[in-house]
């Protein structure tokens, strides 16, 4: 280890760069992933915040949740059979403040249950997101669709649906602004759940796919996140690969005198490790400060977890390209490299 702190020393610069380029696309990795994080949670943190269980879509929906219509006496049955289940629906739409000021909004009702708010006819229980716009308990909404009036009950946190508040009103007001009498989907929790014909169920991670634009989102977020997971195993890989031909004849010379390949492998994982711990060190102390700093309404969460996880594969991947950029040495004839060196 000696040798590769002092060639680390003495080739400040190279690896100076190196760990530079590591840290830049670490941090970029870190932002990218703490977008995505947030962005899901603004998406579906509805659904995200509901325990372990199983919905089910008619499978007429093509898994498609706006397309789904559970039939009413199907529905009776399941809630029948399950105490616990409940039947919900979902529609974006619009209301009116006082000031006749539009705020998009999730309108959701469901059948009473344990794991969404129960509100009263006239009644309207909204996102906390919407007091940033003015909206305060007891204030009066409409809807173009709705004959009568909303009050304001109250506030809940963190209740987002496809990046609109949540505002939940009674069934009997959701069947009259959109003249549906069927409700989309039925939730049962728990991991044990009986199949229903003309039904297709679907765990809470699977049905997150079901949301529009949830899987198309976070598909192309997730894909920057591991594209840039392999550039950087492939600057590790070529770095490495251009250090070790310009040491061939140093690594002859080592070989000559007895150190065995393996020793050579350790030196390079040694310089590897070094880089990359200090290099993401930078990286998560910056991510977490921008995680305190970043704008209120900006939908951004870097959790603990995820940083974990991230820093173990980029270490995964920096340790296989450093590895895959040695195998030269194997193939290194003492004799041969020194007098390759010497030309």
């Amino acid at each position: 280890m000696k040798i590769a702190w002092k060639e680390m020393r003495k080739n400040k610069t190279k690896f100076l760069i190196l760990g530079s380029i590591i840290f830049l696309v670490s941090f970029l990795t870190f932002i990218i992933s703490g977008l995505a994080n947030g962005l899901s949670q603004d998406n579906a943190a509805l659904i995200k915040d509901l325990p372990e269980g199983q919905f089910y879509l008619n499978e007429n929906a093509k898994q498609t949740y706006n397309l789904s219509k559970i039939d009413t006496g199907l529905q009776e049955e399941i809630v029948k059979e399950h105490p616990q289940a409940t039947a919900f629906s979902v529609q974006m739409g619009f209301v009116n403040d006082v000031e006749d000021k539009q705020h998009s909004v999730a309108f959701l009702t469901s059948t009473e249950s344990d794991v969404f708010e129960d509100v009263r006819e006239g009644e309207i229980l909204l996102d906390s997101s919407l007091k940033e716009d003015g909206i305060r308990v007891g204030d009066v909404l409409t809807n173009n669709q709705f004959s009568g009036e909303f009050t304001v009950k109250g506030f809940v946190d963190k209740k987002k649906y496809s990046h609109a508040p949540v505002a939940y009103i009674n069934i009997t007001n959701y069947q009259e602004m959109y003249r549906v009498m069927e409700m989309q989907t039925i939730f049962i929790p728990g991991k044990d759940a009986p199949a229903y014909n003309g039904l297709e169920s679907f765990s809470n991670k699977t049905f997150l796919n079901a949301i529009p634009s949830y899987s198309a989102e976070q598909m192309s977020l997730n894909m920057i996140i591991w594209f840039l997971v392999v550039i950087s195993g492939m600057l590790f890989a070529i770095f490495f690969y251009m250090m070790n031909v310009q040491k061939i004849g140093l690594y002859g010379i080592l070989k000559a005198i007895g150190m065995k390949t393996i020793a050579l492998f350790k030196m390079i994982w040694f310089q590897m490790i070094a880089i990359t711990l200090v290099a993401l060190s930078l990286s998560i102390g910056l991510s977490q400060f921008f995680n305190f700093v970043a704008p209120e309404g900006m939908p951004f969460h870097l959790s603990l977890d995820t940083v974990l996880m991230l820093s173990a594969v980029f270490l995964i991947v920096g340790f296989v390209g450093a590895t895959i950029s040695g195998f030269q040495i194997k193939k290194i004839e003492p004799l041969q490299a020194i007098q390759q060196g010497e030309m």
